[in-house]
């Protein structure tokens, strides 16, 4: 992991950020990234996260490395804690009320993670619907 997270940082450096800070999760195959640089955008994150982890994924696979999970300036794991929480107020709300609730469209991993969530309550089941970039959830009694 130590050389991927060197390939990591010579890539940034060549986009111009030179003081960042990288910790990685060998055993999920993560790498977290903190620019301490005004320059990356919070909301520019939805758009650019996914290019920039792409790029890197296939410079490491030209290397013969496997695939990591990139996260810049913690967007990640915050969506990630608030995919959970929509989740679980999702079922929250199927359970008070008893009828199914839809979520907005989301991306696979986003739904797989509220997939995954539900999966731990007994008498709630998840249903992925649409097509596309409008496939959402809808969480609904058993």
């Amino acid at each position: 992991m130590e050389q991927t997270t060197e390939k990591i940082k010579q890539f940034f450096n060549l986009l111009g950020y030179q003081n960042l800070e990288l910790s990685s999760d060998p055993e999920n195959r993560r790498v977290s990234i903190l620019i301490n640089e005004p320059v990356i955008f919070q909301q520019d994150m939805p758009k650019i996260l996914p290019s920039i982890e792409r790029l890197v994924n296939l410079i490491l696979q030209k290397d013969g490395n496997e695939p990591i999970v990139l996260d810049i300036n913690n967007y990640r794991r915050e969506r990630e804690r608030l995919i959970v929480e929509l989740a679980k107020a999702a079922a929250n709300k199927v359970v008070i009320n008893k009828i199914a609730v839809e979520l907005p469209p989301m991306n696979a991993y986003e739904r797989r993670l509220i997939h995954t969530e539900i999966a731990h309550k007994p008498d709630l089941k998840t249903e992925s619907i649409g097509e596309g970039m409008d496939r959402r959830v809808v969480v609904k009694l058993l």
